[in-house]
């Protein structure tokens, strides 16, 4: 198909793309052609002889390609090439780097057990669907891989959106791999990126690294402790919530994984932009369960194996400023790598102020003995309330309790905020200690401030 038409016996170049075909100057000109083409098509006239030549490509290249017209159902204006190979002109050849890409997805698809094939077209009503390379995975499933290493649409019936919706639409994963860094923020489909590398890389054996599209899922309580941000602009919210963190992965092991359905796309909404990535099975899992039930955190699944290191050579190399043996961000830091903590002490001790009596006092540095039991009262009543509201299962019923909560909470705020204030103390050490005393009541006051 093409967009510019050449009329041999007009001599006009016509533009598909524009209303008035680039002559603005002749009205009902598309009319016009239109029908003589379709009264010539029902007198059984061969498309050579309807004087209707591509005007782009083809022209450029100094062959006449005979074409006829087609008016889509959508009221789209299409110009169709004869013959096949006057088509295929209009295409791109395929890099290197794209071959080497295909060969490597069908490598690391035969090793899991998976078939596969390059340049598959699959019927679809009156059209087709063409993947760069179509793995057949487990129970059916299909992953429909297009390497895109140039530049893509962003709109339009070729977009990669409308390319993407119509192969999972008709029953196969779309799995989008790039190069491109800019790619990495559109959330159009699923994109994975790897370095730029030169085709005999990409092609060896070395482990190919996954920099960008896979996610591991942290599940997380809205509280005070939280590491994150309310998601829904408020304080706290006391809910569970998701947030998604970037992982390497080896670009084999997404291969293998997404045809055996360990690795699958999913659709995380954040404010107003949907992004679109892939995780594993267990945090697809926990992720539909949080969304059904946002008032408790999703089970933890069982702890895999640990897997094995690669013995195969990396493709690239590490970033130079990465510490070889440091730990991934959000993994739990092992013992080795917690900074040293100084001994506590092995008892309070208060040294005697040598400040003059008329200088300023010291601040007091504990507040147990001093606790209002209307503070104690208060404490106690907020952390029933939310006690009460992790019994409850009935959706309106746990609305109504942790409206009750919010309310005991804010009060012990308050009152804390109005006692340190009079007393003079710090306001977290008195936060501090009465959460303490209500909730550890057998600690020992002298083992609460130790570091």
């Amino acid at each position: 198909m093409a967009n510019i038409v050449w009329h041999k016996k007009l001599r006009l170049h016509l533009d598909l793309n524009r209303d008035d075909l680039g002559h603005e100057e002749l009205a009902g000109l598309w009319d016009t052609i239109y029908d003589m083409d379709r009264l010539q098509a029902a007198r059984n006239v061969t498309v050579a002889e309807r004087d209707l030549l591509c005007g782009g490509v083809c022209q450029d290249a100094g062959v006449e390609a005979p074409m006829h017209l087609r008016l889509r159902t959508n009221g789209r204006r299409e110009a169709v090439h004869e013959r096949r190979e006057d088509e295929e002109r209009h295409f791109v050849p395929i890099s290197d780097e794209h071959k080497a890409y295909q060969d490597r997805i069908l490598r690391a698809a035969a090793e899991g057990g998976f078939c596969g094939d390059n340049e598959v077209r699959t019927r679809v009503g009156r059209s087709w669907i063409q993947t760069d390379t179509l793995v057949e995975g487990t129970d059916g499933l299909r992953i429909g891989w297009e390497v895109q290493l140039s530049s893509a649409g962003v709109e339009g019936p070729r977009s990669v959106r409308a390319r993407a919706a119509k192969a999972e639409k008709n029953g196969i994963t779309p799995a989008w791999h790039t190069d491109r860094s800019d790619y990495a923020h559109r959330n159009d489909t699923q994109w994975t990126r790897s370095d730029a590398l030169p085709a005999h890389v990409i092609a060896k054996t070395g482990d190919l690294r996954v920099v960008s599209g896979f996610r591991v899922m942290d599940f997380w309580r809205c509280d005070i402790r939280a590491l994150y941000p309310c998601p829904k602009g408020v304080r706290r919210c006391g809910r569970a919530h998701a947030t998604p963190k970037p992982r390497d992965i080896l670009f084999d092991d997404l291969v293998r994984k997404t045809a055996a359905a360990e690795i699958v796309p999913v659709q995380f909404r954040m404010g107003t932009t949907t992004h679109r990535f892939w995780v594993t099975d267990a945090d697809h899992d926990r992720l539909e369960n949080l969304r059904s039930d946002d008032t408790r955190l999703p089970p933890v699944p069982d702890v895999d194996l640990p897997g094995r290191a690669s013995r195969n050579r990396p493709t690239c190399n590490p970033s130079a400023h990465v510490m070889p043996n440091a730990p991934a961000p959000g993994i739990g830091l092992p013992a080795t790598w917690l900074p040293a903590q100084p001994a506590p002490p092995t008892a309070e001790t208060s040294p005697t102020p040598t400040a003059p009596a008329h200088g300023p006092q010291p601040r007091p540095t504990s507040h147990r003995s001093s606790l209002t039991p209307e503070l104690v009262a208060l404490q106690q009543a907020a952390d029933n309330a939310h006690q009460q509201l992790r019994q409850l299962d009935d959706p309106t019923e746990q609305a109504q309790q942790r409206q009750v909560w919010f309310e005991a909470a804010a009060a012990v705020q308050e009152a804390v905020t109005r006692y340190a204030r009079t007393k003079n103390f710090n306001r977290y050490e008195v936060e501090k200690q009465l959460r303490h005393q209500v909730r550890h009541p057998e600690t020992p006051p002298g083992q609460l401030l130790q570091p």
